[in-house]
């Protein structure tokens, strides 16, 4: 238990405690990481290992290196360390992805940039502090999207497109028609054609998943005056 004690605090880097270190690291990657696959992420299990034993790797090096080599003066053990937080937003950047109007991943990338961090603590020795984050972060995935998707309804963006006779044109009583349906309007635009004495009427809405498109169409055409109605998911 002692010997065990002694690799835990140790400030030397032997092959003892880098493995104590990257075992850590793995096991605190896996945890995250089973999240996020859980939901599907383009980052998963694998990704998020791999990223917390490189950033654990990278700083046991950092701290290596002026240990070993004390020729080195200007040896800074957080130099090489410090490129990790720049060089994972690449990566971070790679698991965001844009579905239409709808962007994708920016929780993952966050994860991702965190898991780095969580990495370096771990390789610096700071077991505490790493336990802590990953409980943290998995509060924040788990706990708080329960919370977030309570109060707050994730909506998608899409265009509604109709074409109204220019005598019954009513922008009031269709923007109405949408709060039925709890649907955000977002913007509105507007183009007459005076030849066919029409009125073309777009809308850029926020919907939730459990949004009946066949259903707000019919409402819709109950409104006088609606010749044409076309809804499109934002490209």
């Amino acid at each position: 238990m002692d010997y065990f004690s002694e690799i835990l605090t140790s400030t030397e880097i032997t092959w003892q405690v880098a493995l104590v270190r990257i075992l850590a690291s793995f096991f605190i990657g896996t945890l995250v990481g089973i999240e996020r696959e859980t939901h599907d992420q383009p980052a998963g299990l694998r990704t998020h290992i791999l990223i917390s034993i490189g950033a654990t790797v990278v700083m046991l090096i950092s701290i290596f290196i002026p240990q070993t080599f004390t020729n080195f003066q200007n040896g800074d053990p957080g130099r090489i360390a410090a490129q990790v937080v720049s060089g994972i937003g690449f990566l971070g950047a790679g698991a965001i992805l844009k579905f239409g109007a709808d962007v994708k991943g920016l929780t993952t990338a966050a994860s991702i940039w965190a898991m780095a961090a969580l990495g370096l603590a771990i390789g610096a020795g700071m077991f505490v502090i790493g336990f802590i984050g990953v409980v943290v972060i998995l509060f924040a995935l788990t706990v708080m999207n329960l919370f977030e998707k309570r109060v707050f309804k994730e909506r998608t963006i899409r265009k509604v497109e109709l074409v109204v006779k220019k005598k019954d044109s009513d922008i009031q009583a269709l923007k109405a028609v949408f709060k039925t349906q709890d649907i955000k309007i977002i913007q509105t635009g507007f183009e007459r054609n005076i030849n066919e004495a029409t009125d073309r009427i777009v809308f850029l809405v926020g919907v939730t998943r459990k949004i009946n498109i066949q259903k707000l169409s019919e409402n819709i055409e109950k409104q006088p005056g609606i010749v044409s109605i076309k809804v499109d998911i934002l490209e």
